[in-house]
């Protein structure tokens, strides 16, 4: 049996004009800020420990955590997908942007950096 390239649901990640209006809507509906950064806040979601995401720039969009960005790339490029945008460094590990053959649009990341305080500041990895 061939491993799965998808680890878990990282975010689902809405966009949000108004990332303080936003925050108290959801904030509302019971969901609390794990982080925060000047333009995405991180909600939790109570049986998951996949995140709403609320962010000023980007969205909607599924975020599916893989456990190496650039090998996953690779490996869903070479399988029949196409880039959208490859490998790049974002704050918390690497990311990439590709389309499977029927047209869906997937973004996949790795924490190889660590993850984000509520704050937003990275909570490195390495020791």
């Amino acid at each position: 049996m061939v491993e799965a390239l998808f680890r878990k649901l990282d975010c689902l990640m809405l966009k949000a004009a108004d990332l303080d209006a936003a925050i108290a809507f959801y904030e509302g509906l019971g969901h609390g800020v794990i982080w925060r950064s000047p333009v995405a806040a991180g909600l939790s979601m109570p049986d998951t420990d996949a995140e709403l995401v609320l962010h000023t720039q980007l969205g909607p969009e599924v975020n599916l955590l893989v456990a190496d960005t650039d090998a996953a790339f690779a490996r869903f490029i070479a399988s029949g997908g196409r880039e959208i945008r490859g490998p790049f460094d974002i704050p918390i590990g690497r990311c990439a942007v590709v389309m499977d053959p029927q047209g869906n649009v997937l973004v996949m990341l790795d924490q190889s950096k660590g993850s984000l305080d509520a704050d937003g500041q990275l909570i490195s990895t390495s020791t």
